[in-house]
């Protein structure tokens, strides 16, 4: 298998880097580079900006830009490494391929649009208190009548709810059969009434995820994404894009290069950190991580090139296991670079608006907090724990 990339893919590389100068708001870019959050009004003026020439995952009839999946990554890999990257919400790449892979035309035509010119921001209605990693005993129930659906339920660590306008939900609408035969997929206006929006506050000082309830929420048949009871193989097809992007390659390589800056600028010892041996050891073991983890995502791709679309490649379950964990190594590494900068924790509200001097220095201010939520991505889009029974199964068939 050929993994280098050809002169094609170097020169649409420096199509992209030309394309992300010449595009990316300055303002949002030093944020990024600084850790801090974007707004969503930020988010959004970022994306529709970064996706001028369509949204990068998609085919080109639905507002695409119809890129390889090299081309692809090639984008990603360039955007982090800018930086520059800013999604609306889960739209672009979970709830928008289930739209134009399932959906009906009148679906198609109202959604995409709105979803590829970040006018609708989209989050996801999974995972519920009794049903996380054994998602199919999930119990929000839909139950017809005429022609609409009524809602009943919870769903929880549903991340940006606060920010949405819309979910795309899980829910049971045949519970006297085998329970992942009776689930469908159902897009709810999230302003509906009956729907109730909680936030929870994380380890890291943000609110990210919310808790969602919905009682007795009326819902237009017509926003059934394919058949009723088939949503569970929706699911699986948007988990896998899911865990196919949860490599994380871009973020660990930018979260590498952050440490080794930072480390230049560290002293320890009257020595910079990043000449001291114990320092550099760690770097080493995590680049050869990193290198790997790249080079089975470009295996993937070239894979995934020859299948055809919906189906399903149990390899993203091995991306998303082991991107996990190099992630976290990578927000580790920076604490190691942050030494006792990492006690205080400032929010951002709190940057620059003091009149004392700061406790540490602004570089420092997120990397505790980033530290802190890397923790979550060995649980979210499927547990280490689901991800090596998968593997163990689907791949090695024990």
């Amino acid at each position: 298998m050929d993994l280098m990339f050809t002169e094609g893919d170097r020169a649409f590389r420096e199509e992209v880097r030309r394309f992300l100068s010449d595009n990316t708001i300055p303002e949002i870019r030093q944020k990024l580079a600084e850790g801090l959050e974007l707004s969503k009004d930020e988010i959004a003026a970022g994306t529709r900006n970064l996706y001028k020439k369509g949204v990068p995952t998609w085919p080109q009839e639905y507002g695409g830009t119809g890129w390889t999946l090299v081309q692809q990554y090639i984008f990603e890999e360039e955007v982090r490494a800018f930086p520059a990257l800013v999604k609306l919400g889960m739209g672009q790449d979970l709830v928008g391929p289930v739209i134009y892979t399932f959906g009906n035309l009148a679906q198609k035509q109202y959604y995409l649009p709105r979803i590829a010119n970040a006018t609708d921001w989209w989050c996801q209605g999974f995972s519920e208190p009794g049903a996380g990693s054994d998602l199919a005993s999930l119990k929000t129930r839909a139950v017809r009548h005429g022609d609409h659906y009524v809602v009943d339920g919870q769903k929880i660590w549903t991340s940006s709810a606060h920010y949405a306008d819309w979910i795309f939900c899980l829910v049971r609408t045949n519970p006297d059969v085998k329970k992942q035969q009776g689930i469908s997929f159902l897009l709810i206006d999230i302003k509906s009434p009956g729907v109730t929006v909680r936030p929870i506050h994380l380890i890291n000082g943000s609110h990210e995820v919310s808790e969602v309830f919905f009682d007795n929420v009326h819902v237009p048949v017509e926003n059934l994404v394919g058949e009723e009871n088939k949503g569970w193989s929706y699911a699986k097809y948007l988990l896998n894009n899911e865990r196919f992007g949860d490599a994380g390659v871009g973020i660990s390589k930018e979260r590498m290069r952050r440490a080794l800056e930072l480390a230049a600028q560290t002293y320890v010892g009257g020595e910079r950190l990043v000449d001291q041996p114990s320092f550099r050891e760690k770097v080493a073991e995590l680049e050869v991580q990193l290198k790997a983890l790249e080079i089975t995502q470009l295996r993937a791709i070239a894979n995934a090139s020859k299948q055809q679309q919906g189906v399903q490649d149990p390899a993203s379950s091995i991306l998303k296991l082991r991107g996990s964990e190099v992630e976290q190594a990578a927000a580790e590494l920076l604490m190691v670079v942050m030494g006792p900068n990492a006690l205080p924790y400032t929010p951002d509200e709190e940057l620059g608006s003091r009149n004392e001097p700061p406790i540490l220095p602004r570089w420092a201010a997120k990397i505790a907090p980033t530290y802190f939520d890397s923790r979550a991505a060995s649980i979210y889009s499927g547990s280490s724990e689901i991800q090596k029974n998968i593997i163990a199964k689907a791949i090695l068939g024990l």
